[in-house]
């Protein structure tokens, strides 16, 4: 675990930094205003604590950044956590913020004409070739997983994939581009993360932070 002397949380960009915005501003650790905006290009940050620091990282990297010592700390949502599975990470505290849902979708115009009962395998564009390549093989299905980080809408009408697996929110990107959700793999939420290792080691400081954290979730 690198820097000892400091805990160092990982906050991931994005959408979710509005809503953890409301918890951390109100702790004894608040970052620096510069981690809450858009057009800051800082990746690190100081607190109203000395001894606590901030990074900000891509959403799909915080379990890693965490998994590997870089942080003690991190936030993650339910499903990069499952699709990396870390064991380095355990994921104590439910935040109740970033509510979705990792979802498989298709086009509709093809849905009619399938059959879903005969196939063996199937080719999916997605961010999560592992819990893809589960929610399928308990299907019987063998998946082809096409590993896409946006723009995951297109691949169907282009014909690369019959399937998609990707996080919805309100479902309205999926039906502007012709798809339907047909079936929801899990909720997602996000989840304070912590390094195992760290843990054992600053016992005392990263339990008093969730401690925090855990007075504050509505």
């Amino acid at each position: 675990m690198s820097n000892m002397s400091k805990i160092i949380i990982a906050i991931p960009r994005g959408r979710i930094i509005k809503e953890l915005k409301k918890i951390l501003l109100k702790t004894s650790f608040a970052p620096e205003d510069d981690l809450f905006d858009d057009k800051s290009r800082k990746l690190t940050f100081l607190s109203k604590n000395k001894n606590i620091n901030y990074i900000k990282v891509r959403a799909f990297d915080a379990c890693t950044f965490v998994a590997f010592g870089a942080a003690h700390i991190g936030i993650a949502g339910e499903d990069v956590i499952k699709e990396f599975d870390y064991s380095e990470i355990y994921a104590p505290l439910e935040l109740n913020i970033g509510h979705c849902r990792l979802s498989v979708a298709a086009l509709k115009t093809l849905l009619k004409k399938e059959d879903p009962e005969t196939w063996s395998n199937i080719r999916v564009a997605t961010k999560y070739p592992n819990i893809s390549k589960e929610y399928f093989a308990n299907k019987g299905i063998q998946v082809e997983a096409i590993k896409l980080n946006g723009s995951m809408e297109l691949a169907p009408s282009l014909n690369m994939c019959r399937r998609i697996v990707d996080l919805v929110s309100t479902g309205a990107t999926l039906k502007a581009n012709g798809l339907k959700e047909i079936d929801e793999i899990m909720k997602v939420q996000s989840k304070l993360i912590i390094n195992r290792s760290a843990f054992k080691t600053n016992k005392k400081k990263i339990q008093s932070i969730m401690n925090e954290i855990k007075s504050l979730i509505e």
